[in-house]
């Protein structure tokens, strides 16, 4: 399992019976969680004090109740590399706060890639990073820090407005950063048809989803065509391939299989696939929060 245990200002505190209890910032969240299964005493006194509890609804979603928090705050991560990333949180739809802090576990993987690549190269030839479903921005910040030319690409106008307001944030609204709003299969085809090509391509899908034209995307019929896709745009000598999954039916294994199926057949290199996980400080233990496969030269 790889743990993104390199966290400041973020922590989960505990979790128990479907809630985990976490710190963004000094601020206390009580948030629900699929894998959290098991009833253990909830003794640490932030369960009783919240800043915010989100509340599940038995007929699906669920609502915020707020005692004590800001419409907006900021948390920073410090990279494996030595860059500060600052993030702008802010509560919103179905339990989200902007931010999956276990994704820090990739982000200094590939930041590592990069900056070595990049080290390397003139300056007329920089390392091109594609990050589709890019949310807010988080791998997007990460990869431009370490020296990439980054593709942020997001069906959603508001995310990537967001992800702008977190560059900013991290000094980074000057980095060579483009920002489209698109469904990321068509992105890719014309990226494809056009002949451009990248180093690196990282994808965070969603289970399930919408494109800004209504397309719908289920993430057990649409990963793999979107690897295949993925194969025309990437250079001929590739840097690294990334693949995050938060769907319990896709295992690493599953990633494994299509990474090594699709990129290794082409590229050579290698794959390895894990669960991601964050330490939870009270009891050392780590809480699962989905897979990635890394495939890398």
């Amino acid at each position: 399992m790889w743990i993104a245990n390199n966290w400041n200002d973020y922590k989960v505190i505990d979790c128990s019976q479907g809630e985990k209890l976490e710190s963004w910032g000094g601020y206390l969240l009580v948030r629900p969680d699929p894998q959290v299964i098991w009833n253990t005493p909830k003794t640490h006194k932030g369960w009783k004090r919240p800043n915010a509890h989100y509340h599940r609804s038995e007929r699906g979603g669920g609502q915020w109740q707020f005692f004590d928090l800001p419409e907006q705050w900021s948390i920073d991560y410090n990279t494996i590399i030595g860059k500060k990333l600052t993030f702008q949180l802010k509560p919103f739809s179905f339990k989200h706060t902007g931010l999956f802090p276990e994704q820090a576990a990739n982000w200094d993987w590939f930041s590592q890639l990069i900056q070595t690549e990049a080290k390397k190269r003139p300056a007329d030839r920089p390392v091109k990073v594609l990050n589709l479903f890019a949310y807010t921005g988080g791998a997007t910040l990460a990869a431009a820090s370490a020296g990439a030319n980054v593709t942020h690409v997001d069906a959603s106008k508001g995310m990537v407005t967001w992800a702008k307001e977190n560059a900013k944030s991290s000094n980074l609204e000057e980095a060579p950063i483009r920002w489209i709003v698109d469904d990321c299969l068509k992105f890719v085809e014309r990226e494809a048809r056009r002949g451009n090509v990248y180093d690196g391509i990282i994808m965070d899908p969603p289970s399930y989803g919408r494109g800004p034209k209504g397309e719908i995307w289920k993430i057990e019929d649409a990963i793999h065509p979107l690897i295949q896709a993925c194969m025309a745009i990437l250079a001929p000598q590739p840097l690294f391939f990334l693949i995050n999954s938060y769907t319990t039916g896709l295992q690493p294994a599953v990633l494994s299989y299509m990474m090594n199926t699709e990129i290794v057949s082409r590229f050579g290199g290698h794959v390895d696939a894990q669960e991601v996980g964050l330490p939870v400080t009270s009891n050392g233990l780590v809480l699962p929060c989905g897979c990635s496969g890394r495939w890398e030269r």
